[in-house]
């Protein structure tokens, strides 16, 4: 990385922590992996990532997929039929950011609870809806870990048990969205397994925090990774020689999951300041549980993100009134400070 202090400033980019690019030592590993045709599930190193993934979850098989849109929408269209409800929590990403595949792919509507996406077991038995023949019968239910618009929320053990001994007692299923559970981990200091009891289908990413530059793992019962492995390919995600990608994953997780607890206090730290910066505005400064900071209230949105870009920092604008800021793998302490040197005056002067 550029140095921060003469000519230009490198670009310190906190939109997301998509936009990180392998390490030295991931590229090694990709370029060593042993392959074979997926689609036939003849790749060693698929397989590999595949078991490793269904252990640290506690489930009994997991399939790799492209994209985490692509798993969530397998995993929720084997868990309903077309005319059913899935209940959701506010701005969860299956709804807001999948460009309305459920709709689409899965013929299924949705029931968004209040609460900022964090929600109870009253609320859950407060929006079910029966299986009548006049109502879209709610038969399962989504949970985002952590949850993105919330500002990485993370659930704790006990909401995560309360809410998914709800869903079973009314019948219904339940989807665990886990694109950043392993940051939710990290946060609660509980395993990814414990994290996951009570969930039929659970999701998780490999290129969101943990630095691998593609794909996501649908995990659950053996029989229902067998139907999804026929959607994988009904909606187009049958891969082939994808070891190469797959040695990318197995090596974030065994050596990028510890180091989130860097990206949680690099958040922690670039809140902080900018909640100095503050004082006396009408602004508000999330204080983050993970690695997401958002910043609301009176603010230029489009002519803060300007002046950062300006400056060589790349920050998100997830909604007309809110700043996003992602620490990741690539923003080091340099690059933090670099990042509060441009925003603080930025937010002061707004």
């Amino acid at each position: 990385m550029l140095p921060y202090s003469r000519g230009m400033p490198a670009v310190v980019d906190l939109r997301s922590d998509t936009v990180t690019k392998p390490t030295a030592a991931m590229r090694l590993a990709m370029s060593a992996a042993e392959v074979g045709d997926d689609v036939y599930d003849e790749d060693p190193t698929v397989n590999a990532l595949q078991a490793r993934v269904a252990a640290l979850l506690g489930k009994e098989a997991a399939l790799f997929m492209p994209s985490g849109t692509m798993a969530n929408q397998v995993a929720l269209r084997s868990l309903t039929v077309p005319g059913d409800e899935v209940m959701i929590g506010q701005n969860a990403h299956v709804w807001l950011y999948e460009s309305g595949a459920l709709a689409a792919l899965a013929g299924v509507q949705t029931c968004p609870l209040p609460g900022g996406g964090l929600f109870g077991a009253s609320e859950v038995r407060a929006a079910h809806k029966p299986d009548t023949f006049y109502l879209s019968p709610t038969t399962v239910l989504a949970v985002e870990n952590t949850h993105n618009a919330a500002g990485g929320a993370a659930w704790s053990l006990a909401a995560l048990r309360e809410v998914t001994a709800t869903a079973r007692t009314l019948g219904m299923r339940t989807h665990l969205d886990g694109a950043r559970l392993w940051n939710a981990a990290v946060a609660t200091g509980h395993s990814e397994a414990e994290l996951c009891e009570g969930f039929d289908t659970v999701t998780v990413a490999l290129s969101k925090g943990l630095g691998a530059p593609i794909g996501s793992v649908l995990a659950s019962t053996r029989e229902r990774i067998t139907r999804c492995r026929r959607l994988r390919k009904m909606y187009g995600g049958g891969m082939r020689q994808v070891g190469i990608l797959a040695a990318a994953g197995l090596y974030a997780l065994e050596h990028h999951r510890a180091r989130l607890a860097d990206d949680h206090r690099r958040a922690s730290a670039i809140a902080s300041a900018l909640a100095e910066a503050a004082v006396g505005k009408q602004i508000r400064v999330s204080t983050p549980q993970t690695n997401i900071v958002l910043i609301r209230g009176a603010l230029d949105i489009v002519g803060v993100v300007a002046a950062a870009r300006a400056q060589g920092v790349l920050i998100g604008a997830p909604t007309a009134d809110a700043l996003r800021l992602i620490t990741h793998l690539d923003v080091d302490d340099a690059g933090l400070a670099h990042a509060i040197a441009v925003l603080k005056p930025l937010l002061h002067a707004s």
